[in-house]
């Protein structure tokens, strides 16, 4: 007697890997840039950390609205969309049926064997047939507001305490340079996490994290000096 095989595949952590990768490089970045933005104004050591926190509190605030919001919408689509797809299986089940075996002949089955599957997967459950193979929605990469609200916000939290806590510790004129350098590190690691973790080229993610930050980081001190030049 065989076992049955059981596959582990990445797109199994589409959901928390986005929001997760999205919310720490965020926070991340964003606090970074503006610790350094405002060391760069020749503020206080007092005040570059004030901003610090602001920026991790209210980043972890607008990530986690911004996230429920967005997946919310997306949520509500797909939820119209079977519903709709609910009320036509109802009223013309024919219809549905062509419609599903059509889609398989257009996959490469030939048109008799695409009849007997559309039959046999609309015996079993037909809405979940046709919610996969005609809208593409699956359990997998269905959307989950609250599980990509926390993810955004906890990451975001995370992200943003690594170059905050480098400020604290790092008193001095040298504040900047040490925030952007250990930050960068952050970042390469950051990408690095995401891109094994998702099956990706881990170079690729480490140089596209660290370029985008490196650039933001930048930006920001050049505002932070002129303004505080002038």
């Amino acid at each position: 007697m065989s076992r049955l095989h059981v596959e582990s595949h990445r797109t199994q952590h589409i959901g928390w890997l986005r929001a997760a990768v999205l919310g720490a490089n965020d926070g991340i970045v964003s606090t970074a840039s503006l610790i350094v933005g405002v060391a760069a104004s020749s503020a206080t050591h007092g005040g570059v950390i004030v901003a610090g926190v602001a920026a991790l509190v209210a980043g972890a605030m607008s990530m986690a609205a911004g996230e429920y919001v967005s997946v919310s919408s997306q949520s509500d689509t797909e939820q119209a969309d079977i519903a709709r797809e609910r009320q036509e299986l109802a009223s013309d089940g024919a219809r549905e049926h062509a419609e599903l075996a059509n889609i398989y002949v257009e996959r490469g089955l030939d048109p008799d064997l695409a009849q007997k599957v559309a039959a046999q997967l609309m015996a079993k459950d037909a809405l979940a047939a046709h919610t996969r193979d005609e809208l593409g929605i699956s359990e997998v990469a269905s959307a989950n507001p609250l599980q990509a609200a926390f993810t955004s916000a906890l990451s975001f939290t995370v992200g943003a305490a690594l170059p905050l806590l480098t400020a604290v510790v790092t008193p001095g004129p040298h504040l900047s340079w040490f925030v952007s350098a250990t930050s960068l590190v952050f970042l390469a690691v950051l990408g690095g996490l995401a891109a094994y973790t998702g099956g990706a080229s881990v170079m690729r993610g480490v140089a596209r994290v660290t370029f985008w930050g490196a650039l933001a980081m930048a930006i920001t001190a050049g505002v932070g000096m002129v303004f505080g030049a002038s």
